[in-house]
């Protein structure tokens, strides 16, 4: 794959084969965003599970303290009384059945969708959807819950939610280069240590195996996984 001159730069400041320190990490992180808009920075991290078995799962939701940098759209299925109350948390859209129509004639303007425990059998008709997009409403992750002006809040406080992939590695954004590596790493400390409690008892072994950060059109950047966490 061919990379532009400014990939170029960024990648001479990275020494591919150091682990580097969480702070030192994210303050090249911050040094290789060097786009002309504010790159996310994400982390990668690759634990010693195998996704493949229930007993193994690692997934959950944690608030980053200092948000994530993107205004986050949050749809919510709910009727009578919990649909005022997503509405008056600041619920971009709130709605029933009409909804599911809408997302399956291909609507996807939201990023996050929570619903009350009496709408899964109506979101449940949208598994194909938003599954494969990791947006289907989960109780692990608190975004199936009869509080959900609670979950409303929180998504738009900055609550992102952290899941295995099928290689088992996790992928999460924990902010934008304009925050700055201190802000960063407060919120890179808040995920690790959220996926850390989150360990399965049936994890063997070294259980963070690698960790990677990057901004979005920067190289990989390795981080000692022994002092994550």
């Amino acid at each position: 794959m061919k990379h532009g001159k400014k990939y170029l730069d960024s990648q001479k400041l990275v020494d591919r084969s150091t682990l580097y320190d969480v702070g030192e990490a994210l303050e090249l992180a911050v040094k290789t965003g060097k786009a002309k808009f504010d790159e996310t920075v994400e982390v990668h991290v690759k634990l010693g599970v195998d996704s493949r078995h229930a007993d193994q799962q690692v997934r959950g939701a944690v608030v980053l303290p200092n948000g994530t940098g993107k205004k986050m759209r949050v749809l919510v299925f709910a009727k009578a009384d919990k649909a005022q109350a997503a509405t008056d948390a600041g619920a971009d859209y709130v709605g029933a059945e009409e909804l599911v129509s809408k997302i399956q004639g291909g609507w996807m303007d939201f990023d996050v969708v929570i619903a009350s425990p009496d709408m899964m059998g109506v979101v449940g008709r949208l598994g194909k959807v938003l599954g494969p997009r990791g947006l289907m409403p989960n109780p692990k992750a608190g975004t199936v819950t009869p509080d959900v002006a609670k979950a409303v809040a929180e998504a738009k406080a900055g609550k992102i939610e952290y899941r295995l992939d099928k290689t088992n590695i996790i992928h999460c954004p924990i902010g934008k280069v304009s925050f700055g590596a201190e802000k960063l790493q407060q919120n890179f400390d808040t995920l690790l240590g959220a996926i850390v409690r989150a360990k399965p008892a049936a994890s063997k072994g070294q259980y963070i195996r690698s960790c990677v950060v990057s901004a979005t059109m920067g190289p990989g950047i390795k981080i000692n996984p022994v002092k994550v966490g």
